[in-house]
């Protein structure tokens, strides 16, 4: 088991550093780099000046060179400009400095300065990260519990009109995109229009004090969404272990059903939903980007819409690694897991 986790976990650290060094060159292309430069300069800046300002700044010193200094594996540049400033990447944002060649990357936790927030990158992130943290957290305990619920017992007795219908409110959950059942929510329960205005607290207030006003409606709306997925391939795992020759051994001992179900039968069948609820992690981190802009809740997912928007390439790079890890780590959870419920992995 140990050698099992150690190759995971060595795998899993060089597809980062690959992922990692993909986004760095396409974030740092110079289309990229000219729009920062006059974003931060002037937009009536010439060729020259571009290059001038990318050059001071350590940008043309070559792409292996630059994702080194970022990573932190390598010291940060000191360059002299033709303006007679010296200046390092190790400085504080626009600071003038004697001599900073040292290493001050990624690895000793410096993520850069956000050119749209004005604020280190490294606060940015933990803070947005937290909130959406708390979105996640929410919506896992409402999406799990019930999409194993339903589930379960639609795979107990397959084909029964409970059964067909579970699917088919699984199906529509999850044909139904997030933007689509947020809109109707947003329609239907806070708009005078309609007239139910059961929520009168927006998302944005929640980002303080969540209350069932102000937050329930976008933990609902991403609830929905992957409730459907988990809850077939629950159906479907339920349904197929039920067929199994030990579970109709079970039932010719005269045991009774419930404990067929909770002692035989569950565990297997919550082999293939545990991959899936894992994979759901990443997918809320990255995938409520559209939640939180309809919502107006400033977390991860919003964070990375103004990155890319306002070409913040420090603020979009520190987004990309979080989720590249988090990505991983749950993948590593889940090959973990899938080994603990799966004693025949286990021994081989």
């Amino acid at each position: 088991m140990g050698m099992f986790i150690l190759r995971r976990t060595g795998v899993m650290l060089l597809t980062a550093i690959c992922l990692t060094f993909i986004v760095f060159i396409m974030t740092n292309l110079y289309p990229n780099l000219e729009k920062l430069a006059k974003n931060e300069g002037n937009f009536r800046m010439s060729d020259a000046e571009v290059a001038s300002y990318l050059g001071n700044r350590g940008y043309t010193q070559g792409k292996l060179q630059n994702y080194g200094e970022w990573l932190g594996i390598l010291p940060g540049y000191v360059i002299k400009g033709i303006d007679g400033k010296t200046r390092g990447r190790c400085s504080n944002h626009g600071a003038v400095l004697e001599n900073s060649a040292k290493y001050c990357g990624v690895i000793q936790g410096h993520w850069g300065f956000s050119s749209r927030f004005k604020e280190p990158v490294s606060q940015i992130v933990i803070t947005r990260l937290a909130l959406t943290g708390k979105l996640m957290f929410w919506v896992l305990m409402v999406m799990i519990p019930s999409a194993l619920i339903l589930g379960i017992m639609a795979g107990m007795r397959e084909g029964s009109q409970l059964d067909r219908t579970l699917s088919t409110g699984a199906i529509v959950t999850t044909a139904t995109p997030e933007y689509v059942s947020g809109v109707i929510f947003i329609a239907v329960f806070t708009s005078s229009a309609v007239g139910l205005k059961w929520f009168k607290g927006s998302a944005t207030s929640a980002m303080d004090h969540a209350t069932l006003e102000n937050f329930l409606l976008p933990v609902i709306t991403i609830s929905l969404y992957g409730m459907g997925y988990i809850a077939r391939m629950t159906r479907a795992s339920m349904a197929e272990v039920m067929t199994a020759q030990y579970i109709r051994t079970a039932r010719l001992k005269g045991v009774s059903f419930a404990n067929i179900v909770l002692k035989h039968a569950l565990r297997n069948a919550l082999i293939a939903p545990f991959t899936v609820i894992m994979l759901q992690i990443p997918w809320l981190l990255n995938g409520v980007v559209i939640v939180e802009v309809l919502f107006n809740f400033k977390g991860f997912g919003w964070v990375l819409v103004q990155a890319a928007s306002n070409n913040d390439i420090d603020l979009l790079l520190a987004v990309s690694v979080v989720g590249v890890v988090v990505v991983l780590l749950t993948q590593l959870i889940s090959d973990i897991g899938y080994v603990f419920l799966n004693p025949r992995i286990r021994i081989s």
